[in-house]
């Protein structure tokens, strides 16, 4: 599907279908009001017995370039000592999970022109997760390590509240779980006690509409692949 990455999404159908993981935006700076508007939307997401277990911290300016090159330096550096608070994904992954997985990281690699087996270039582009990809702006959401797994799914509903809410504005987001690989970091440069679990970060931004890395959308499942619908 054809997507132009400049035009807002009519309603929220359009909003699901046309959001993606947006890795290269302009450097016009989103409205504060604006940015405000979408994280305020949020609330509004439904969790259970109204726990409402979220936690974002919002960044622009400065405080994004510092947080962003303090999280770079050590990814580059290859600095010991990090380790993201849970797991994201089992250890091994299965089938089918698996070929999925691989198939977005090939298929992103590809567009780019990176070959399997080119680390140099691999970790070059990795690195610019970290300053979540030049984006003018970036959450970190952060959970109350207390809570179980069921807030976690709240958290999810959140999320793309966040998200389907910034296409409505014509920004684009990514989802970046890489931010949380270096917790102490994000602890450290916005002052987030050790209470709350680093959980993700958020790229938000205006879409550079000609940069290849936009282009790039794997394949999704189909509904019967993974609904069954009963009379």
């Amino acid at each position: 599907m054809t997507v132009d990455l400049s035009k807002p999404a009519a309603d929220v159908f359009e909003a699901a279908r046309t959001r993606r993981s947006v890795r290269a935006y302009k450097a016009d700076p989103v409205p504060k009001g604006t940015l405000r508007e979408i994280v305020e939307l949020g609330r509004w997401a439904p969790s259970g017995s109204n726990i409402q277990p979220w936690r974002v911290h919002v960044m622009t300016g400065a405080t994004l370039k510092r947080v962003g090159n303090a999280i770079q330096q050590a990814f580059l550096n290859d600095e010991p000592g990090h380790k993201r608070d849970y797991n994201y994904y089992t250890d091994p992954i299965e089938e089918p999970y698996l070929a999925r997985r691989r198939a977005c990281g090939w298929g992103l690699y590809g567009t780019l022109g990176i070959g399997r087996g080119d680390h140099e270039k691999s970790k070059a582009y990795r690195a610019s997760n970290y300053v979540f990809f030049g984006a003018p702006a970036g959450l970190v959401l952060t959970i109350d390590r207390t809570l179980e797994v069921g807030s976690w799914f709240d958290y999810g509903l959140f999320a793309q509240t966040l998200m389907l809410a910034a296409r409505a504005r014509g920004l684009h987001t990514c989802a970046e779980a890489s931010i949380a690989s270096y917790p102490d970091i994000v602890r450290r440069e916005l002052g987030i006690s050790r209470d709350y679990t680093i959980m993700c970060g958020i790229a938000m931004g205006y879409a550079l509409p000609d940069a290849v890395v936009n282009t790039f959308q794997p394949e999704r499942i189909t509904v019967d692949d993974y609904a069954t619908f009963y009379d």
